[in-house]
């Protein structure tokens, strides 16, 4: 990500209660957690703002692809440890009793061997008895085209837009998420346009994803967002 734009990241999701929803992840997650640790992975981190609650109770450490997100969150939570890396390939020297993966990121694996391999990658990060909770994207059924969406935010003196619409899915599977930005500065107007690719994935998908990977496979669904959370356990 552009550094000029990090600074905008989290202005843009100012909306989303962080303190509340690490409250219910870690509700959520206790009553599958055997493994008799606190040490807690959280891939697709971003800025580490989910991070910087879950650190009160657990030992945590972020992992992301973007470098500009990953450097704002060693900022936020200076003296934990975060790593770049794909979610699909990442090794680490150390094992965790939660992995965590939120905000939809793994609606990136934009096929069926793209989740099966990063899901096995993060249940290998697991020590026996641990967890593995991903926040899914939509369903098929649950994609509704011709939506338009706009999000307003303000950043000191500056204004924030992001406005997309709703697309069809491409070959009924990858929904693009076409977000167009303004931020109106007291100097300038800036413009970008950024296009994100997202799988949707059907219940039994996920399911199997999950037992491939060796885990035992439970779905909330209201999860910490109303989007579900899925909760994969690793054996003793």
């Amino acid at each position: 990500m552009d550094p000029t734009w990090v600074q905008y990241y989290d202005a843009f999701y100012s909306f989303k209660d962080y303190a509340a929803e690490a409250q219910t992840l870690v509700q959520l997650v206790q009553p599958h957690l055997h493994s008799g640790g606190k040490r807690w992975l959280d891939v697709a981190c971003g800025t580490g703002k989910h991070i910087q609650y879950l650190a009160d109770d657990f030992t945590c450490s972020g992992l992301d692809l973007e470098d500009g997100l990953l450097s704002a969150a060693r900022q936020r939570c200076p003296g934990l440890s975060f790593y770049q890396g794909d979610m699909r390939t990442f090794s680490l020297p150390e094992s965790f009793d939660v992995v965590s993966c939120l905000l939809s990121a793994i609606g990136h694996m934009l096929t069926q061997a793209d989740l099966e391999q990063a899901l096995a990658n993060m249940a290998r990060h697991l020590r026996p008895g641990g967890v593995l909770a991903v926040e899914p994207w939509f369903r098929p059924a649950d994609w509704h085209p011709g939506r338009p969406h706009m999000i307003t935010a303000e950043l000191g003196d500056a204004k924030l837009v992001r406005a997309n619409t709703s697309l069809p899915p491409v070959n009924g599977r990858i929904t693009v998420l076409d977000f167009h930005y303004l931020i109106a500065t007291p100097q300038e107007t800036l413009y970008r346009r950024e296009a994100l690719e997202l799988r949707l994935t059907e219940e039994a998908e996920m399911r199997t994803a999950f037992e491939k990977a060796g885990l035992a496979a439970a779905f909330e669904p209201q999860g910490i967002t109303g989007r579900g959370l899925w909760l994969g356990q690793k054996p003793l």
